[in-house]
């Protein structure tokens, strides 16, 4: 376990300007509601601030204030950032992020969740935070063993809480990080304080394993509705990323507009900026392309986008055949624009289900949407479970 700083070298930074200096821009028309995919017109715009406006230095700084450390596990470098809690009894808890996430989606609730008397909250709710970058994401990297998938994930994030010193612990995550963390109260059920999801799905959905629709109630249509919706736009990067994730690295490991329009299409179509497709209602700027730097100056989406082809060809297997398949105590969380639902019939027979609520706003990002919603919730389901 080594303290690690964030130091990307100026030449990386010269070379990126560079890059966007010579992007070779598509023709783009009759495509101001993005129908066909990301505008060139908006990329242009956020291409120009990232260029001449953006200040990686500033936001590296940002994150430097908080406790980064890099160990290796089962021969892969893992990066994570550990931020202790300040109060009498503070859980431990894993956040767990997804693609195309980063460990700093979470970054607005490390300070609420750890110090929660600082931000006017009661001491009693500290959490021992544990925020971690997937295999092959961001600092996590760079990764060369291959089969690294969801699940086996699981096992690894395990073996990290024994470094530290955690036998019991928490854990909450969206998209791909909701999968780890249900496995973990699936796997390792007696040694979860409890879970928390906010994508919540059955442990064979990459494997095409989903609810089923049968199970859900008359006044649950409206998700059904938006995850059928979200199944003919919105499935396209699971396809080609399950499928032939190393054929689109090349393009997007060497162009930084390309891999700009990739998340940042996602980042507009999957938060809950429907209203009007402003993803600058949900992410400034700079929020913006603090995920794209993640990904760039680590060149990490070769291996970021090969956890849906490791997810889709080595199915998960059940750890036991006992009900609920996910026996931890388990909170659900239902932001509106998420990207799938589960009924509450289903989820109450798979999980061992003992919070359900749904927001008022929010998306498939909801920590960095909603991060107040967010914070609220795991105060709550936490409470009388320390």
């Amino acid at each position: 376990m080594e303290p690690f700083t964030i130091d990307v070298p100026e030449a990386v930074l010269d070379d990126l300007r560079r890059r966007l200096d010579a992007t070779r821009w598509p023709d783009d028309f009759a495509n101001d509601d993005w129908r066909y995919g990301a505008t060139a017109a908006y990329l242009r715009e956020l291409s120009a601030y990232w260029r001449d406006q953006y200040d990686w230095r500033a936001r590296e700084r940002l994150m430097n204030t908080f406790a980064h450390v890099r160990t290796e596990l089962g021969g892969m470098p893992i990066h994570f950032i550990h931020e202790r809690g300040k109060g009498p009894a503070p859980i431990p808890l894993m956040l767990i992020h997804g693609w195309p996430w980063s460990f700093w989606d979470y970054h607005k609730v490390i300070g609420p969740l750890t110090d929660p008397a600082a931000y006017g909250g009661d001491p009693r709710d500290a959490f021992d935070l544990i925020v971690s970058s997937l295999p092959g994401f961001g600092f996590s990297t760079p990764l060369r063993t291959p089969g690294i998938n969801w699940w086996n994930t699981a096992d690894v994030w395990v073996e990290l809480m024994d470094r530290l010193g955690y036998r019991r612990f928490a854990a909450a995550g969206g998209d791909v990080g909701s999968f780890i963390t249900a496995q973990l109260g699936h796997k390792y059920a007696e040694r979860m304080i409890g879970i928390h999801l906010h994508t919540a799905g059955t442990l064979k959905f990459m494997a095409g394993g989903g609810w089923d629709e049968a199970e859900y109630a008359p006044d649950e249509a409206r998700f059904l509705e938006r995850m059928h919706r979200i199944r003919g736009s919105e499935s396209g990067h699971f396809v080609i990323q399950a499928t032939k994730p190393q054929t689109m690295a090349f393009g997007l490991n060497d162009s930084p507009v390309g891999l700009l329009a990739w998340l940042v299409d996602k980042r507009r179509n999957w938060s809950d900026c429907d209203c009007d497709g402003d993803v600058e209602r949900r992410f400034s700027k700079d929020e913006l392309l603090d995920t794209l730097m993640l990904y760039w100056v680590t060149q990490s989406y070769h291996t970021s986008a090969r956890y849906y082809y490791e997810g889709a060809h080595v199915p998960w297997q059940p750890s036991h055949d006992r009900m609920p398949v996910v026996e931890a105590p388990t909170a659900l969380a239902i932001f509106p624009a998420e990207l799938t639902f589960p009924p509450s019939r289903g989820a109450e027979r798979y999980y061992n289900l003992q919070r359900w609520t749904e927001m008022r706003a929010g998306g498939h990002f909801a920590p960095a949407e909603e991060p107040a919603l967010f914070i609220d919730d795991l105060r709550a389901f936490f409470r009388d479970k320390r």
